[in-house]
C-alpha cells in the first residue's frame, strides 16, 4: 500500500474550506412576512426574485438604496465600495399567487426584474452543519493510521516491534573480507562462522554444533561493525542489524517485546545473522545500580535477551553477533558459553595491519611515488582503522587546498600533524621571552631523549603553536609488547627534561610543563601500584583487571598509602636529578639547539645529529627510518629545510614527519 502523506489531508481541508467560502452567500439576508415582501416590491426596492417552489419560498434581491434602508450601517453587511447589498426571504402562499402578483407589479411598473424558478440546495447548510464532524472523523482516522505505523513510522501500536534493519541476500551489503584490512586473527575466527552458515552439514555430520553467537570486543574505530558487515556479505544470508539502544524505550515491557519480535523474525529468515551493535546499552551487569524500588526496564530487556539466546536450537541457523568496547561491564550471564560461545578481540592494528589498512584507503587516492606506505605505517602507532582513514582523507583535502594534482608525502605528514596536534595557530601571539622559554623547554626534551638508551627516536622539535600545545617534541616510538623497568625510567627522565632545562638555563620554572608532570606522575604511580617496580614495594599490584574497582574502600592501609606516595616521589626526584645531570653535561649542545630552534622554529633529527653526533643506541625503528631516508632522492631533505628557513616564522607547511605518538604531545 502507498504511504499516506499528511499533505493530502491539508489539501482536502483547504478544498472544503474554499468550497464553503465560495458557495456560502455572504450577502445580508433578512426573513420577512409575505405582506412586508409585497410592500418592499411596491416601493421598487426588489430587483430580482428567485422562487423555490419545492419549499414555497421566495428570495428577493434588494436594490442598493433599499438594502441601506433595511439593514443600516450597524448591521455591517458585505459591502463593495461602501454600497450595501441584501436579500429578503419570505414564504409565499403558492406559486400561482406569486405569478399573479408579479403580473400585477409589472403592470404597475414597480417590478421589472427577472423571476427565476429553482430547486433549493442544502449542500451549504449540510457543510456548515456536518462539515466539522466530518473533519474530526478524517483527523481521527489519520491519527489512528499514524499510531498503528501506517504512516511510515513505528507508531504507538507498533512500539513493541523490533527496529532491526533487514538486509536481504544480494542486497545493499557488498562488504567482504577483502575490504577489511588487517585483523587477520579476528577474520580467521569469524570466517569459520561464515563456513557454518554456508555449509553446516560439514560440521553437524561430525557431531559439532553451530555456535550461537560471537562477541566482538575492542577499542573504538578498530572495525568491529565493518567486520560484522563483511560476515553478512561473505555468507550471503539475511542480516538483521540494530543498536543496543534500540531496545530501550520509555514504555514498560517494550524492550523485552522487541527482543522477542527480533528473534521471531530471525527464526523465520534462518539461516541468518543478527548483529547487535553497542550491546552494553542493554547488557550491563545486573545489580550494580541503586534500586529505587521501580521496575528496571533495562534488566527486563536483558533477561529476555538471555532467555531468547537459550530458547532456540543450536542448529537453527541463527547466529548472534554483538560488538562492544566495554566488555568489562557486561553481565557475566551474557558472556558465558552457550550464549556468546566466542569472544573475538579486535585490537588496535600493529605495523603490518596498518600497512594493509593504508593500502585499502589509498586505493582511490591519487598519489605520487614519494608516498611511502611503510613509513606512514611506522609513523602512526596506536592509530585505529578509523584514524588511518581520517589521515588519508585529510591528506587529500590538504593537497586539494594547495591546488595539487596528486597527494604527496608531505600532505600525509601534515595530515598526521593536524590530527594529533590540532590546527596550527598562526595568529597566536607569544612574546620573545615566552618563545625563548618554549625553545629551552623543547630542546631539553630532545637532548635528554637523545642520550637515553630507551629514548624514543626523535623526528622533529617545533615551537610552532598547534592546538593547545605551544610546542612539541615528536618521536617515533618503539612498539614493545613487554616494557622493561629501565625503559619506563628513561621515559620519565625524558618527560622531566623540559622542566629541568627551564630550571638549569633560565633559573626559573613555568606552567608549561604541566602536562609533562601529570603524565610523569601517573607513570610513576603505575610503576609502584600496578607493575610492582618499587624497591620498597616489590611484586605488589593493586590493579583490578575485572574493571570492578574497589568502590569507596582502598585495597591497602593508610601506612601503605603513605609508603606509595614516598616511593612515587622518590622515583620522580631521581629521574629529575638524572635529567639535570644529562643537561649539565651537554649544556653547550643544548644552547646551540635552542638557538637553531629559535631561528627556524622547527628542527629535525639531522640537526640534532650535527650537534651531538649519532646516537649511541640505535633501535630497530631508527634503522628502518634511516633505510627509508636513503630511498628518498638526495637533496629532498635539504630542499625541505631550505623552504622551511625561507618561510614565514609561523608557517610549518614544509615540516618533515610530524608527531606520531599522542602521548608525546605537551
Amino acid at each position: 500500500m502507498k504511504k499516506f502523506n499528511i499533505y493530502w489531508l491539508y489539501l482536502i481541508i483547504g478544498i472544503v474550506l474554499a468550497s464553503v467560502y465560495f458557495m456560502h452567500d455572504n450577502t445580508a439576508t433578512k426573513e420577512v412576512s409575505w405582506t412586508e415582501f409585497e410592500s418592499y416590491v411596491d416601493k421598487g426596492g426588489v430587483k430580482n426574485i428567485v422562487v423555490f417552489a419545492d419549499k414555497r419560498e421566495a428570495e428577493g434581491e434588494l436594490t442598493d438604496s433599499m438594502a441601506t434602508v433595511i439593514f443600516g450601517k450597524n448591521d455591517k453587511p458585505l459591502s463593495e465600495g461602501h454600497v450595501y447589498k441584501g436579500k429578503i426571504l419570505t414564504n409565499i402562499p403558492s406559486s400561482d399567487k406569486l405569478d399573479e402578483k408579479v403580473a400585477e407589479w409589472n403592470k404597475e411598473g414597480v417590478f421589472t426584474g427577472e423571476v427565476k424558478y429553482e430547486k433549493s440546495s442544502d449542500f451549504s447548510a449540510f457543510l456548515w452543519g456536518f462539515g466539522p464532524i466530518l473533519l474530526l472523523i478524517v483527523f481521527w482516522i489519520f491519527i489512528a493510521n499514524r499510531m498503528s505505523g501506517g504512516g511510515g513510522g513505528g507508531g504507538v501500536f507498533n512500539v513493541a516491534k523490533s527496529k532491526a534493519k533487514l538486509y536481504e541476500k544480494d542486497g545493499e551489503i557488498k562488504v567482504t573480507f577483502n575490504d577489511v584490512a588487517g585483523l587477520s586473527e579476528a577474520k580467521t575466527e569469524i570466517a569459520e562462522i561464515v563456513e557454518f552458515l554456508k555449509n553446516p552439514q560439514k560440521y553437524t555430520e561430525l557431531g559439532g554444533k553451530i555456535p550461537k553467537g560471537a562477541l566482538l570486543v575492542g577499542p573504538p574505530g578498530t572495525g568491529k561493525t565493518l567486520l560484522a558487515k563483511a560476515v553478512a556479505g561473505e555468507a550471503n544470508v539475511p542480516f538483521f542489524s540494530m543498536s543496543g539502544s534500540d531496545f530501550v524505550e520509555m514504555f514498560v515491557g517494550v524492550g523485552a517485546s522487541r527482543v522477542r519480535d527480533l528473534f521471531r523474525q530471525a527464526k523465520e529468515k534462518s539461516p541468518c545473522i543478527v548483529f547487535i551493535d553497542e550491546i552494553d546499552a542493554v547488557g550491563r551487569a545486573r545489580g550494580n545500580r541503586l534500586n529505587t524500588g521501580s521496575n528496571d526496564e533495562r534488566e527486563n530487556t536483558l533477561n529476555q535477551l538471555l532467555t531468547e539466546m537459550d530458547g532456540f536450537g543450536t542448529n537453527s541457523g541463527v547466529i548472534i553477533l554483538a560488538a562492544t568496547n566495554r566488555a568489562d561491564i557486561l553481565d557475566k550471564a551474557l558472556l558465558r558459553a552457550g550464549r556468546f560461545d566466542r569472544q573475538i578481540y579486535v585490537e588496535l592494528p600493529d605495523l603490518n595491519d596498518r600497512k594493509a589498512i593504508f593500502n585499502v584507503h589509498l586505493r582511490n587516492i591519487k598519489k605520487d611515488e614519494s608516498v611511502d606506505v611503510e613509513m606512514l605505517a611506522r609513523q602512526t602507532p596506536g592509530f585505529s582503522g578509523a584514524d588511518i582513514a581520517n589521515v588519508c582523507n585529510e591528506a587529500a583535502l590538504i593537497a586539494a587546498r594547495h591546488q595539487k594534482d596528486v597527494v604527496q608525502r608531505q600532505d600525509f605528514m601534515d595530515a598526521v600533524d593536524r590530527i594529533i596536534g590540532g590546527l596550527e595557530k598562526k595568529t597566536k601571539i607569544t612574546t620573545a621571552e615566552e618563545r625563548h622559554s618554549i625553545a629551552v623547554h623543547e630542546s631539553g626534551h630532545a637532548v635528554v631523549s637523545w642520550h637515553l638508551q630507551y629514548g624514543n627516536p626523535l623526528v622533529k622539535v617545533t615551537i610552532v603553536p598547534r592546538g593547545k600545545a605551544l610546542g612539541a617534541a615528536h618521536y617515533l616510538p618503539e612498539e614493545r609488547q613487554i616494557v622493561p623497568t629501565q625503559a619506563l625510567l628513561d621515559e620519565l627522565c625524558s618527560l622531566l627534561g623540559g622542566r629541568a632545562a627551564e630550571e638549569l638555563f633560565l633559573g626559573r620554572i613555568s606552567t608549561g610543563a604541566a602536562n609533562d608532570i601529570e603524565r610523569a606522575t601517573k607513570l610513576a604511580y603505575a610503576m609502584v601500584v600496578y607493575y610492582g617496580m618499587s624497591k620498597r614495594l616489590p611484586n605488589v599490584s593493586y590493579y583490578d583487571s575485572t574493571g570492578q574497582d574497589y568502590g569507596f574502600s582502598k585495597p591497602y592501609s593508610d601506612e601503605r598509602a603513605k609508603l606509595i606516595d614516598e616511593e612515587v616521589s622518590l622515583i620522580l626526584e631521581e629521574q629529575y636529578a638524572r635529567a639535570k645531570e644529562i643537561l649539565t653535561q651537554y649544556a653547550e649542545g643544548h644552547s646551540q639547539l635552542t638557538q637553531v630552534l629559535l631561528a627556524r622554529e622547527v628542527i629535525y633529527t639531522e640537526d640534532v645529529e650535527r650537534i651531538f653526533g649519532k646516537r649511541k643506541w640505535v633501535s630497530r625503528t631508527e634503522e628502518i627510518l634511516e633505510e627509508s631516508r636513503k630511498k628518498d632522492a638526495e637533496g629532498s631533505l635539504t630542499e625541505v629545510n631550505n623552504k622551511t628557513e625561507e618561510s614565514d616564522s609561523l608557517s610549518t607547511a614544509n615540516e618533515e614527519p610530524p608527531m606520531f605518538n599522542p602521548d608525546k604531545v605537551e
